[in-house]
């Protein structure tokens, strides 16, 4: 079978020359040289701090991981309110229980996103507020 060009009347190339047209070489840019001296833009700072927590992924966690770590929050200010109570009983409140009853309350502010549990959230922080305050007199 013959294979002929394109207006029919000559032959085609053979199957094993290649096809380069005018004598035009591959070239690799130069490395060598300086790279361009255009401005570098400093980066822009992220909106807020709802925006670096978002991104850390702190503000992205779901609702179950929120919910689990609000409820170990709660369990521990209980646990530090059941310890004040022991130690006004026993006449020995040392400043340890108080310290942790500070680190409870803060604890407690962030939401889990559930509703009912943000609400008795809520109560366990303002009772531990309310011995906070009553601790501060002695």
């Amino acid at each position: 079978m013959r294979i002929y060009g394109p207006h029919g009347t000559t032959p085609a190339a053979a199957p094993g020359a290649s096809r380069r047209s005018g004598g035009a070489t591959f070239t690799l840019p130069d490395m060598t040289a300086a790279p361009d001296s255009k401005a570098t833009l400093a980066p822009r700072a992220a909106g807020g701090i709802e925006t670096l927590l978002a991104l850390q992924g702190i503000g992205g966690e779901d609702a179950a991981e929120r919910r689990r770590r609000s409820v170990r929050h709660g369990r521990s200010a209980l646990d530090a309110l059941d310890d004040l109570k022991l130690g006004l009983l026993s006449g020995s409140l040392d400043s340890a229980t108080v310290s942790r009853l500070k680190t409870a309350a803060t604890d407690l502010k962030a939401a889990s996103g559930d509703p009912g549990l943000d609400a008795v959230l809520a109560e366990i922080e303002l009772r531990v507020e309310v011995e906070l305050a009553k601790a501060a007199r002695f």
